[in-house]
């Protein structure tokens, strides 16, 4: 009966592990996988005031990509006709268009401002990514799968057979009760 229990633990926790790595891939943080040419927005944040934003890419953050303060904003020529900004500091929204391969890296969010001091003072801010751009192998010809639904098979698959071996264990249960009874009522006459 506890192996029962156990593997149904097993497939709940499955089933719960699935959905939030399911959730984790599209909330726009840690690695990030698009085809060549789809889309990908950036989402910068940061808790305090700042003066400044750069989108830096490259493990060393290298490359600007983007910037922008309180007067104007300015877009690396690599991307000049792919990228779009949305929102002020310290919050914005960057999407960057039509990707290809070349745009594969970790993409960084820094701000800068002044401290009372007057130095400028770097901070990491949220929303960094690892983008990863593949070709899209699949040939015209193939079938592709529906997506739209995801994970929704496999959970409602693991909610069924959780709730048959919940079903088959109260139905045991009951019937050892009935049995039991069954025989104080026989030792008792």
């Amino acid at each position: 009966m506890s192996a029962v229990c156990l593997f149904t633990l097993i497939l709940c926790l499955y089933g719960t592990a699935r959905t939030a790595a399911g959730k984790a891939e599209t909330d726009g943080h840690g690695v990030v996988r698009r085809n060549v040419g789809e889309q990908v927005t950036i989402q910068c944040r940061s808790a305090s005031n700042q003066d400044m934003l750069y989108l830096k890419k490259g493990l060393n953050e290298e490359e600007d990509i983007y910037f922008t303060d309180s007067n104007k904003s300015t877009i690396n020529q690599k991307f000049t006709d792919r990228l779009q900004f949305h929102g002020k500091l310290p919050t914005v929204d960057i999407l960057i268009k039509n990707l290809t391969l070349n745009d594969t890296g970790p993409y960084w969010c820094m701000y800068k401002s002044t401290d009372q001091k007057y130095e400028l003072k770097t901070t990491r801010g949220s929303g960094s990514v690892l983008l990863v751009v593949t070709e899209n192998r699949l040939s015209p010809t193939v079938p592709q799968c529906d997506q739209s639904q995801g994970d929704l098979p496999l959970i409602l698959a693991s909610v069924v057979i959780c709730a048959g071996v919940l079903i088959v264990i109260l139905v045991a249960s009951l019937i050892c009760i009935i049995i039991k009874n069954k025989r104080n009522k026989a030792r008792r006459r």
